[in-house]
């Protein structure tokens, strides 16, 4: 019989403990999970009938969505004191990224230490990092932030603390936009959660729409 539960093992291997992720949301699948003890994520449509999640001892944590945006949408933003930079130091980006993801998932969920979501972030960077995927954020020559990028798609970023509020974001992800679309790129995307509303307030000022939400589920099985 097909197995429904996929182990997750990057994210067993921040967490501290096994974790798998449901292919579909489904009786099957739901009998499948109470054979393998740990942590389990689904994601459905928010249309979903969601009453056998519920019953089986799922609870919500997040939704994402996905902006996205053409170059013929792109409303650019520039100026000369934000600029981005391809060599960063990882400890630099690792003190702003420490902490900075409450919006995740795993930071909203009871049965997660904070500890360990903040860890889940910091391996993530560290991975993206060592592949070289990790733009610094610079304003006027001082790291602000970052933002990791995988082919168009904008996967983890943060900006400090000091530099947030100032209305800087829009430039950096427009230099980047723009680096992309030049690059040849047809499309940018991202995800983000719906209850971020400053990362959602920055894309739609930039001109991206938004589409493909997913709520996301959790339990733990003992």
């Amino acid at each position: 019989m097909r197995s429904l539960i996929e182990p997750t093992p990057w994210d067993a291997a921040a967490l501290g403990l096994d974790t798998y992720e449901l292919k579909e949301a489904t009786p099957r699948a739901i009998a499948q999970m109470r054979e393998a003890p740990g942590h389990y994520t689904v994601r459905v449509a928010p249309s979903a009938d969601r009453r056998l999640l519920l019953e089986s001892g799922f609870y919500y944590c997040d939704t994402l969505i996905e902006p996205w945006c053409r170059k013929d949408r792109l409303l650019a933003r520039r100026h000369a004191d934000a600029t981005l930079a391809r060599e960063v130091a990882l400890e630099k980006v690792l003190a702003i990224c420490h902490g900075a993801f409450r919006h995740g998932r795993f930071h909203r969920d009871l049965h997660v230490a904070r500890e360990a979501a903040d860890r889940r972030y910091d391996r993530w960077l560290a991975e993206l990092h060592a592949a070289g995927r990790v733009r610094g954020l610079l304003y006027r020559d001082t790291l602000a932030g970052f933002i990791a990028v995988q082919d168009a798609r904008l996967v983890l970023h943060a900006v400090a603390a000091p530099f947030r509020g100032r209305g800087l974001a829009g430039y950096w992800w427009s230099a980047l936009c723009e680096e992309l679309f030049a690059a040849g790129h047809s499309e940018v995307t991202s995800s983000i959660s719906a209850a971020n509303l400053a990362a959602l307030n920055l894309y739609a000022s930039l001109g991206f729409r938004f589409r493909n939400p997913l709520d996301i589920y959790h339990c733990v099985i003992a």
